[in-house]
């Protein structure tokens, strides 16, 4: 499965190689519902050729009938569809909301395709990036990005855009709440690969869009696997395969790490990593166990929107008495 946003990136970084000029587009904010989310992105050439999406289709109509006009000739746009204040006009979005979007043009120079390799390489998982556009200046520069945080945050005239890989969910062990985990997981959005080292329950697990490996799941998680948009959960309740996989998530960048089990199972657990395993009080302090939000789960599919919400909730950086 290939990231939207490397799909936009690859594309727009092929026209700046063939000459072209580039405009990217890129949703910051929401207001009321909305199809796509802040960070969204979208690219276009100057024929009207376009690769990703701001809406359901209103909007990219809009934007590519005023390119094809001869707007958007300044390094930067700033504009807003849908309700409110200043919005384009005439141009409704069908779920009622509005979004604000930035619009960027960038000549095919030596420094835009040197500034597009760069944000490939972070959806690649090199290393993610916070890329702040000076709206007034018509500056870029790329920062560090800390593990977590929202995709776009706009201070003043500076709007800071989060680019990191593809939200990657690693699952330890085929069980009845995997196939759920998995399908929630998929329709987030994230790149799901399911390890178990039973090779029927392999070639019977059947989520469109997950990957299956026949492996121990503590064979594949690595630094290079599990980058820092990874979470990593263990959902068998066998020590084997669980307590195994834990121990290499702890080595890694991945931001959630969650086991599956009671709180005395979870206790009895700990104990095992830091006798047998070697793991130190902050290492066994990164995994989520008991796993997921206490939402008296009883069912597979319950257990797995637990476990979903939880990645999510880490994921935007919240807290739980933010909830």
């Amino acid at each position: 499965m290939q990231h939207l946003d490397l799909k936009v990136i690859e594309q727009a970084l092929a026209w700046c190689d063939e000459g072209e000029t580039i405009w990217l587009c890129t949703v910051l904010d929401t207001f009321g519902s909305s199809p796509r989310a802040p960070g969204s992105w979208l690219c276009a050439n100057g024929r009207g050729e376009h690769a990703g999406s701001l809406s359901g289709g209103c909007v990219e109509e809009d934007f590519l009938e005023r390119l094809g006009r001869g707007a958007f000739d300044a390094p930067i746009t700033l504009t807003r569809y849908g309700d409110g204040e200043n919005a384009v006009p005439n141009v409704a979005l069908p779920c009622g909301g509005a979004l604000d979007v930035l619009i960027e043009r960038l000549a095919p120079t030596p420094d835009t395709r040197a500034h597009l390799v760069r944000l490939r390489e972070a959806l690649q998982g090199h290393e993610p990036l916070i890329r702040r556009v000076d709206t007034q200046r018509g500056e870029h520069a790329f920062h560090p990005a800390p593990p977590v945080g929202p995709r776009v945050e706009i201070k003043g005239d500076v709007i800071e855009l989060r680019v990191s890989p593809a939200h990657r969910l690693v699952i330890a062990g085929i069980s009845p709440i995997t196939a759920p985990c998995a399908s929630f997981a998929v329709t987030l959005g994230f790149e799901v690969i399911v390890c178990d080292p039973n090779e029927a329950a392999c070639q019977a697990f059947n989520v469109p869009g997950a990957e299956v490996r026949t492996t121990l799941p503590s064979t594949y998680i690595s630094s290079q696997t599990c980058h820092g948009a990874t979470a990593v959960v263990a959902l068998t309740h066998d020590p084997r395969i669980d307590d195994l996989a834990m121990m290499e998530a702890v080595r890694t960048q991945a931001f959630y790490i969650g086991v599956m089990g009671s709180q005395r199972t979870s206790n009895a657990r700990a104990e095992r990593l830091a006798r047998s395993g070697g793991l130190s009080d902050a290492q066994i302090a990164r995994i989520h166990m008991p796993i997921g939000l206490a939402l008296g789960s009883k069912t597979p599919a319950e257990i797995a929107l637990a476990v979903m919400a939880d990645i999510v909730r880490v994921q935007h950086g919240k807290t739980m008495d933010a909830l």
